[in-house]
């Protein structure tokens, strides 16, 4: 990719063609761009080439919102999926209007710790213990995705989150690692029981399917 001209480059990890494997817009073609940088690191993270130095590569790609948008432009995806790593690491406002401008939704997955833009069209809140999400960012969130890491998760994010009034789903994930543990499942599959809606039971479906991997630019 060339990187002429002043354009703001984002550093990229990986930019794939897939269908999205979770939450409300499950099964539907996405274009994932995930960015370097995460400053919360989480012990059991499934990017952790974004920001471990055992997995970061030594040298590190960067894309103009413009190369990244013609490369979505190439594709069927009915949205884009900005992830990472943390992305509201990075100034994503002239990424965003390069791909609102091509007629792509834009939708965000994020630990909600840093500020958010208000042009992002969709917010996947994921938050994590290491440093919890702002308010306004959970009070903005379109869906909750709680990471069930242990038996306890569910009641800590109870009462560690303030309201989510937008929120049309509570997404409860076991820990990919965990996904055959019986109690987790159980602990997951009780509170849906318990609580119903906005509950809801999570996946990775796209890790089922191997869905990722048909893009060669996906790392895995």
């Amino acid at each position: 990719m060339s990187n002429a001209g002043n354009e703001k480059k984002y550093p990229v990890h990986e930019v794939f063609y897939s269908w999205q494997g979770e939450g409300d817009y499950a099964g539907r073609a996405a274009f994932f761009v995930r960015l370097f940088g995460c400053p919360i690191r989480c012990p059991w993270c499934d990017s952790a080439g974004t920001w471990h130095p055992d997995f970061v590569p030594e040298k590190i790609e960067k894309f103009s919102a413009g190369e990244i948008t013609a490369l979505a432009k190439e594709t069927k995806a009915e949205f884009v999926v900005i992830t990472g790593g943390e992305p509201t690491i990075h100034d994503l406002k002239p990424l965003v209007g390069a791909l609102h401008a091509a007629g792509f939704r834009v939708h965000l997955e994020t630990a909600g710790a840093f500020p958010v833009i208000p042009e992002i069209d969709w917010i996947t809140l994921s938050p994590k213990r290491a440093k919890l999400p702002l308010p306004e960012n959970v009070a903005r969130a379109d869906e909750l995705k709680i990471i069930v890491d242990e038996a306890g998760a569910i009641d800590f994010w109870e009462n560690a989150l303030p309201p989510a009034p937008r929120a049309k789903s509570v997404w409860l994930h076991p820990e990919w690692s965990l996904r055959n543990e019986r109690e987790i499942l159980n602990v997951i599959t009780n509170r849906i029981r318990e609580r119903g809606a906005p509950y809801r039971a999570g996946w990775q479906l796209h890790k089922c399917y191997n869905a990722d991997a048909v893009d060669p630019r996906s790392r895995a």
